[in-house]
C-alpha cells in the first residue's frame, strides 16, 4: 500500500492516508486508457451533421442543354457537384458515434490512470472541503494554498457551496466519485480529492 499525505484546506499536513492497492497501485494498462478516452470523445459527439447530394438537392430535372452543338460542355443537370447550389460529392449525414467497452475495461482504465496520478505525486488528499458561502475568492484561495493550478477536485457528495464556487474558475472542474471519468482525470494536471471520496472510490472499485 501506498501512503499520501492528507492536507487541510490551509495546505498543511494533519496527517497521512493508506491507498489501497487494488485501486491505485493497479497495473497501468495504456491500451484500455486509450480505448475509454476515445469512447468518451466518440459518445459525445452529436453526430447531426448533413448535407444534401445531388439527389436530394431541389431542381435540375432536365438537361439545361441539349448534348452536342451549343459548344458548352455536356451537362445532365444544372444540381451536379460542379454547379453552383448543386449537390455534395459524398455528403455527410447523421449517424451514431457511440461505441461500448466492457466494464472490466472501463474500471481497469479508470484503476490505471488513478495509480499513475498517485505515482507521479499529482494527487492532493483533503481531510475536508467546506465552504461557508458561494465566493470564487475563497475557494482560489485553497488552489494557492495547496499550489495547484489545473486541477480536478473529486468530491463524495453534492456541495453546491464547493461546485458553484469553482465554476468561474477555468483550470477547475469538480466532479463526484459517482461521475469521475478517465478524460477528465488525464485532462487535469492534478487531483484534489477528498478523504471521504477516496475511501468511497476504494469502496465501489476496490
Amino acid at each position: 500500500m501506498s501512503t499520501v499525505s492528507v492536507l487541510n484546506m490551509e495546505g498543511n499536513e494533519v496527517g497521512t492516508m493508506e491507498l489501497s492497492d487494488a485501486v491505485f497501485g493497479a497495473k497501468i494498462n495504456e491500451h484500455l486508457v486509450h480505448m475509454a478516452v476515445v469512447q468518451q470523445l466518440a459518445n459525445n459527439r452529436q453526430g447531426t451533421q448533413k448535407a444534401k447530394t445531388r439527389s436530394e438537392v431541389r431542381g435540375g430535372g432536365r438537361k439545361p442543354w441539349r448534348q452536342k452543338g451549343t459548344g458548352h460542355a455536356r451537362q445532365g443537370s444544372i444540381r451536379a457537384p460542379q454547379w453552383k447550389g448543386g449537390g455534395v460529392v459524398f455528403a455527410p449525414t447523421p449517424r451514431d458515434y457511440s461505441f461500448k467497452i466492457n466494464k472490466k475495461e472501463k474500471r481497469a482504465a479508470l484503476k490505471s490512470v488513478l495509480t499513475s496520478k498517485v505515482q507521479e505525486e499529482k494527487f492532493i488528499v483533503l481531510d475536508d472541503l467546506k465552504l461557508d458561502e458561494i465566493k470564487t475568492k475563497n475557494f482560489a484561495k485553497i488552489m494557492q494554498n495547496l499550489n495547484v493550478e489545473k486541477a480536478l477536485v473529486v468530491l463524495k457528495d453534492k456541495d453546491l457551496n464547493v461546485i458553484q464556487s469553482a465554476a468561474n474558475i477555468p483550470t477547475v472542474k469538480t466532479t463526484l466519485t459517482s461521475t469521475i471519468n478517465v478524460y477528465d482525470i488525464l485532462k487535469y494536471k492534478t487531483i484534489v480529492i477528498t478523504k471521504a471520496a477516496v475511501e468511497n472510490i476504494e469502496e465501489v472499485y476496490a
